[in-house]
């Protein structure tokens, strides 16, 4: 059959008629909403370059994840910004370090209401802004990265989180945080692998919200934007190495990438909408040349429909109330 038969607009003429039959659906429960806590803050700061999302006090990030799980969020991925730094990052292992007393804030504050994850990374700690220890050339050393990411993800356990995030793609990071996690007896902790890394331009604003303090850039351990069978071997070796998750950060610029890897592995699949994309969006809005609203769930949906299963999006909070809203 065809037209005048077939007539495929009759599945789209009223609101309720498009809610029936949409093939893809955003859950709150799939959202997890990134949060910086700043060392020494007593209010909360504005980020000049993230409109709306906030440098937080260790009280206004309670506050805020109160909020959080109050929208039905599904996680929180939180994020340290140390009033000092050293070459060797050491504020990210200290248990007293700013993102260490931030998980136990959020734990003792909102328990298992949803699930505390953290960034495991050297790169807000570090001096040179680098993910991992340098070599006296100034290049990033991987082995010896591994351990200090080793020492790290256990007092992340210590403190309490439910998901450590390594995020430094450094060769072997997973199978040596799973190691230390289990030794240490943190087998329940989970591991997000952000598998999938670009070394991409939509960081900027990022940057700006941990005050990075980077020196040169990270083309020689994250990805090129230029392949995509790279990032299935990488996402295969996570797996391989005790990966619950995997990750691919950015998410709108490589929603092939999301696709490919979702058909490619059987563990849960994230992307990260990342601080470019969301500012981006914030920035068009607020010249009045989209609708705001709209552009925020349709990006989520095109993600969710790639095939990421959670999105991490400063979005995610004000997500989930209007999710909430039209469904």
């Amino acid at each position: 059959m065809a037209y005048p038969e077939m007539r495929p607009r009759r599945l789209r003429r009223t609101a309720a008629m498009r809610r029936l039959v949409a093939e893809t659906r955003v859950d709150p429960a799939e959202l997890v909403v990134p949060m910086f806590v700043k060392e020494g803050l007593t209010e909360p700061r504005a980020i000049a370059s993230l409109p709306g999302v906030l440098q937080h006090s260790r009280d206004s990030l309670r506050k805020a994840a109160v909020e959080a799980v109050q929208a039905g969020v599904g996680g929180i991925m939180l994020f340290g910004v140390p009033t000092s730094r050293d070459e060797r990052g050491s504020g990210g292992i200290d248990p007293n370090g700013i993102l260490n007393v931030a998980i136990r804030d959020v734990v003792a504050e909102v328990g298992d209401a949803t699930v505390v994850m953290s960034d495991l990374c050297l790169d807000e700690f570090t001096s040179h802004g680098h993910c991992g220890l340098l070599t006296p050339a100034g290049e990033v050393d991987n082995d010896a990265t591994l351990a200090a990411y080793a020492e790290m993800a256990v007092a992340q356990a210590a403190a309490g989180v439910g998901v450590v995030g390594p995020s430094g793609m450094m060769d072997g990071q997973v199978g040596a945080v799973r190691a230390a996690l289990d030794a240490a007896g943190h087998t329940d902790v989970a591991v997000l692998a952000y598998a999938v890394k670009y070394a991409s331009a939509f960081f900027g604003p990022f940057r700006d919200a941990v005050e990075s303090a980077l020196e040169g850039d990270r083309r020689a351990y994250q990805q090129d934007p230029a392949n995509l069978r790279e990032s299935l071997r990488e996402v295969a070796l996570d797996v391989a190495e005790g990966a619950d998750m995997v990750m691919v950060k950015p998410a709108l610029p490589y929603l092939d990438v999301v696709s490919a890897v979702r058909a490619a592995v059987d563990v849960p699949v994230a992307a990260y909408q990342v601080s470019g994309e969301y500012a981006m969006v914030e920035a068009a809005a607020a010249n009045g040349w989209i609708d705001r609203e709209r552009v925020i769930l349709e990006t989520l949906t095109s993600i969710r429909r790639a095939g990421a299963q959670i999105i991490l999006s400063y979005w995610a909070v004000e997500a989930a109330q209007l999710l909430r809203q039209r469904y």
